[in-house]
């Protein structure tokens, strides 16, 4: 797609940036975590970006957009490259955007934090703080994440059990997005209107910066509940999903996990099924209390200074796709697969796929609310075999129980999560991306008649 541009005249056109052309360099930044999916590796060995250019102010910003639309350069936005389904990935080589060095936070207030795309989620965690107030939600990778690349390729986080799903009201509050066009323009969004390029994978505007929501801060209490079987894990964690429980993550994980939390010992014995929680001080006896009525043991029970300091992982690294991490870091024959189930949970589903699976699919479930219901969500491990064997899983899990498969092992939106084409994001890419420029290939909302130049 990019052969034929004149590269000594694009570098021209991008002076006084910082520019990125050894090969090596431009391949760790033409990446991100799709090597979780054995199918995506295949697909996206060979992409890379022509260039890859780091911006730290807005007026960088313009100038790259501003350029790629002049010589109609595929343009594709990256913050910390933690997503798992080539979100960064350039399919059609041409300019990678970094925006790691927009990392400002703007402005604290009550409530409410307005910072860079570019700013990595602990680091806007660690600001707030000093304000007595918390984010509401973020990754487990939220070390190295950016908001920005949190808000464009992702759903829920630690947090969501309390707080629900990004797209939640009062979640995302405002945005700024600049434009990919000869004279590129800023667009500022507010609530609702954030959806719009929420979860659209950077295919419709660079965020320059964003405001979301704060919430008082909490010293969390992270715990460790053990259970003789992963269905009494089950049933504890849907009677724990009430407002009675002050509970900042609620996962469970069962007992062939353990292996691979080489720092848990025998906190997370390989005979014991494990939930893994943060709970407010004040909830801790009523916590206490449920998980003795559903004859579980609390193996540990600490703020996460006192874990870090004992050596042990902070109870959201032992949740939501930190799972896969750990046994890849060991095991890499597995592979993950991403299922919600049907509402009001019904943990005989798991049971069922405990049964027909064996040894094949490992099962791991995180709470959360979304639209103000509490919700089931699945992380499964795989065993790897072939694309025909892990597709055949993913059509049994679909089969029965009302399970419904977030396909991580496909790059295109429509395809993974979403499962139709978000027409409000597409009208916005037509304002925001006319020329169809940015991440091409990663909507199937997006057809080359629909382009036009600006």
């Amino acid at each position: 797609m990019t052969a034929s541009i004149d590269w000594a005249a694009v570098r021209a056109d991008l002076q006084g940036l910082n520019l990125i052309d050894a090969p090596g360099q431009r391949r760790q930044l033409s990446r991100d975590f799709y090597w979780y999916s054995p199918i995506l590796t295949a697909q996206l060995a060979d992409c890379l970006a022509d260039l890859v250019v780091k911006v730290s102010t807005e007026d960088d910003v313009r100038q790259v957009c501003a350029v790629a639309a002049r010589w109609k350069l595929p343009l594709t936005v990256r913050g910390g490259g933690t997503g798992n389904y080539g979100q960064c990935v350039p399919l059609h080589n041409g300019l990678v955007l970094d925006v790691t060095q927009m990392c400002r936070v703007l402005a604290i207030d009550d409530g409410r934090v307005r910072v860079q795309a570019g700013a990595r989620m602990h680091d806007i965690e660690q600001a707030v703080a000093e304000t007595g107030q918390a984010l509401r939600m973020w990754p487990s990778t939220w070390h190295v994440a950016s908001i920005g690349g949190f808000i464009s390729g992702g759903f829920g986080g630690i947090g969501s059990v309390r707080h629900g799903i990004l797209r939640d009201p009062g979640n995302m509050l405002r945005a700024r997005v600049m434009t990919v066009e000869r004279e590129p323009r800023i667009i500022e969004l507010q609530g609702d209107e954030i959806q719009q390029v929420q979860h659209a994978f950077g295919t419709n505007g660079v965020i320059l910066d964003v405001e979301v929501a704060l919430s008082p801060a909490i010293e969390w209490v992270h715990c460790t509940a053990l259970f003789d079987s992963y269905r009494g894990a089950l049933d504890f964690s849907v009677a724990a999903s009430t407002p009675e429980i002050d509970l900042f993550l609620l996962s469970t994980v069962e007992a062939r996990f353990s292996p691979y939390y080489v720092q848990m010992g025998a906190l997370f014995p390989p005979d014991r099924h494990a939930a893994f929680t943060m709970v407010a001080p004040e909830s801790m006896e009523r916590f206490r209390a449920l998980v003795e009525a559903h004859g579980g043991t609390i193996s540990l029970a600490g703020t996460e200074a006192e874990l870090v300091a004992r050596g042990l992982p902070p109870a959201y690294e032992c949740a939501f796709n930190h799972t896969t991490l750990q046994a890849l870091k060991v095991d890499r024959s597995w592979t993950y697969l991403q299922v919600a189930y049907a509402q009001p949970f019904d943990p005989a589903v798991v049971d069922r796929h405990l049964a027909l699976f064996g040894d094949e699919v490992l099962q791991h479930h995180d709470f959360a609310r979304a639209g103000g219901a509490y919700g089931t969500f699945g992380i499964l491990l795989v065993r790897w075999k072939d694309e025909a064997h892990q597709y055949a899983v993913m059509r049994e899990i679909e089969s029965q129980g009302g399970c419904l498969i977030f396909n991580p092992h496909v790059y295109t939106i429509e395809d993974g999560g979403m499962k139709a084409i978000d027409d409000q994001q597409i009208e916005f890419k037509k304002r925001s991306d006319p020329m169809g420029l940015m991440n091409p290939g990663k909507t199937r909302g997006w057809t080359p008649e629909m382009a036009r130049d600006a």
